[in-house]
């Protein structure tokens, strides 16, 4: 009996401590627990979510979001459109990442996806003169020293990703 209670105290603590790891585990940083949904290329027919437009014809930064409602990305064929869309009620809550081209790292007239970047990160450049897929656009950039580089040549106003709102957006 002795050696089946010893056993049994000996599983009763190697199972204790299993569980002790793993809510020790479990117990971190929510944000790094949830799933990172990388960006994605953008192909040649993939039009925009807002617009319609063919993405891949159009100058400019562009974006993505994955949609947690959907799970899926919606493409956009430009930070203007994306952000506006994003900055909608009914679709902030429900998307778990959003990218935008660095401009400063690849060329405006055909951006590089391997250079897209999480907007939440970014500086951004509105109301600049520097033309994009449908007109007016948000410049994106992976650091302010690259945003102030643009905003010289271009002019506009440097904004963080929790900073943009509609009314920024209508006022630009």
């Amino acid at each position: 009996m002795s050696i089946i209670k010893s056993v049994s105290n000996s599983i009763s603590k190697s199972v204790l401590a299993l569980l002790f790891v793993l809510v020790l585990t479990n117990c971190g940083d929510s944000q790094q627990q949830q799933t990172v949904h990388p960006a994605i290329t953008f192909e040649s027919g993939d039009e925009c979510h807002v617009c319609g437009m063919i993405i891949t014809r159009l100058p400019g930064p562009k974006g993505q979001a994955f949609d947690k409602r959907s799970n899926n990305i919606k493409k956009f064929c430009s930070t203007l459109d994306l952000i506006s869309w994003y900055l909608q009620p009914d679709n902030k809550p429900n998307i778990a990442e959003v990218y935008v081209h660095d401009m400063a790292q690849t060329d405006w007239e055909s951006p590089d996806d391997t250079k897209l970047i999480p907007a939440k990160k970014a500086f951004f450049v509105i109301g600049s003169n520097k033309k994009a897929a449908m007109g007016k656009t948000i410049a994106s950039f992976s650091t302010r020293k690259d945003a102030e580089q643009f905003q010289k040549k271009w002019q506009g106003k440097i904004l963080k990703f929790d900073q943009l709102s509609i009314d920024i957006i209508l006022e630009n």
